[in-house]
């Protein structure tokens, strides 16, 4: 028995520590939450940042990231409370030691919303609104440059030893991406806000260690909202038929604030795994 024991040793030395950790957990109004926002961290260090709402830029310090370790920048949709604080972010990498170039991926427009590369443009090209950090778009930065991904179809990315897969997921008129992220044998999926009209979110959740979900409005009443975000009996079901191991429940609103129990208890009639209410800095390490 010894012997084996100490045939995986090696194994177990090698293997990496993931979590995942919330740096808002609320939605896009007032309060004690910071709005949407996250990071996947591999070994202690922050290497995907997803979404950036407001709040979020402070959360980012009190969590200890560092922008030098960032691998990819997810954003989910650019609805205010998602990107309103990535220009700070970007400031900030003037007063990092980061040079190396920092991927960021956001999704295709429509006649209601830029398209993500004309959002930074918007932001910070030769007309925009931070004009004087446009050298970020080119490589003469004196900072790090910025790599956009524009999603306008579901693709694969590669970066370093992440996979990261995108699937286009309903939420009214705003265009809107679901990521899934794999590193070594871990699966995260990120739903970001979707009413999860089809089945894109199940597919891409598929056999998810953690299903990052958002839980923006209760079971019952505010239909006009249903365009827009899933129901919690919805969200249990996508959870079930996905096999996700746990779920995390995050953009906590006002509206579904004093509905815990109740939608706990209805979720797990659906649902067999592990749920967690999210909270602001709260980190989950994967199994």
């Amino acid at each position: 028995m010894k012997y084996f024991l100490l045939l995986f040793i090696p194994f177990l030395l090698l293997s990496s520590e993931i979590t995942v950790q919330v740096l808002g957990s609320g939605g896009p109004e007032s309060g004690d939450r910071a709005s949407a926002s996250y990071l996947v961290k591999k070994d202690g260090k922050a290497i995907v940042l997803i979404d950036f709402g407001g709040g979020a830029f402070l959360r980012f310090g009190q969590a200890r990231a560092k922008i030098e370790d960032l691998q990819v920048v997810l954003l989910t949709h650019l609805h205010i409370d998602h990107v309103v604080e990535l220009p700070a972010l970007i400031k900030a990498g003037y007063f990092s030691r980061r040079k190396e170039q920092l991927n960021i991926i956001g999704p295709a427009g429509n006649e209601y919303f830029p398209g993500f590369n004309e959002f930074i443009q918007l932001q910070f090209g030769p007309q925009g609104a931070y004009r004087y950090m446009s050298d970020i778009l080119t490589n003469e930065s004196e900072s790090f440059p910025l790599k956009t991904y524009e999603v306008n179809k579901n693709r694969n990315f590669d970066f370093k030893e992440l996979r990261i897969t995108t699937a286009k997921v309903n939420h009214g008129i705003v265009p809107a991406v679901a990521y899934r992220i794999q590193i070594d044998d871990k699966i995260i999926v990120f739903s970001g806000d979707t009413s999860a009209q089809s089945e894109a979110l199940t597919v891409l959740a598929k056999d998810a260690d953690i299903l990052v979900a958002h839980h923006a409005i209760p079971e019952h009443g505010y239909e006009p909202a249903r365009r827009l975000h899933m129901q919690p009996s919805r969200t249990a079901h996508i959870a079930k038929d996905a096999g996700a191991k746990t779920l995390l429940l995050s953009h906590r609103m006002t509206r579904t604030f004093g509905f815990e129990k109740e939608h706990q208890a209805l979720m797990s009639n659906i649902y067999k795994g592990k749920i967690i209410w999210a909270e602001d800095l709260m980190e989950i390490k994967l199994p």
